[in-house]
């Protein structure tokens, strides 16, 4: 992987987590004190953000750090919203039913047998 492909990557997590919000680039801009042109730049992949900026654009969105790097291989059927359709159901769960999700996704993807 590139530099180039991992600002890329890391653009498209940051506008989908934005678009996710219903937030513009003007507005994420706002919040998190940057122009709107820059939160473009990034989202394009045309500027190696600093992890200082990566770390308040992540609080403005409300998400870990780590959580701009979890994008998604571009090659799978596997969707954005497939995954925050899944998060948005764990977030509204109850502890043990987080963790009876985790055992019946384990099972799927590593079966025993």
């Amino acid at each position: 992987m590139t530099e180039k492909d991992i600002l890329k990557l890391v653009g498209a997590r940051v506008k989908a987590l934005r678009k996710e919000l219903g937030l513009s680039q003007e507005a994420l801009g706002e919040k998190g004190g940057f122009h709107f042109s820059y939160i473009g730049q990034i989202e394009r992949g045309e500027k190696n953000i600093s992890l200082l900026n990566l770390a308040k654009i992540a609080a403005t969105l409300d998400v870990s750090v780590a959580q701009l790097f979890a994008y998604i291989n571009e090659d799978s059927e596997l969707t954005n919203a497939d995954l925050k359709d899944i998060v948005m159901m764990l977030r509204n769960a109850k502890p043990e039913q987080v963790r009876m999700a985790k055992n019946v996704i384990r099972e799927i993807v590593n079966p025993k047998g």
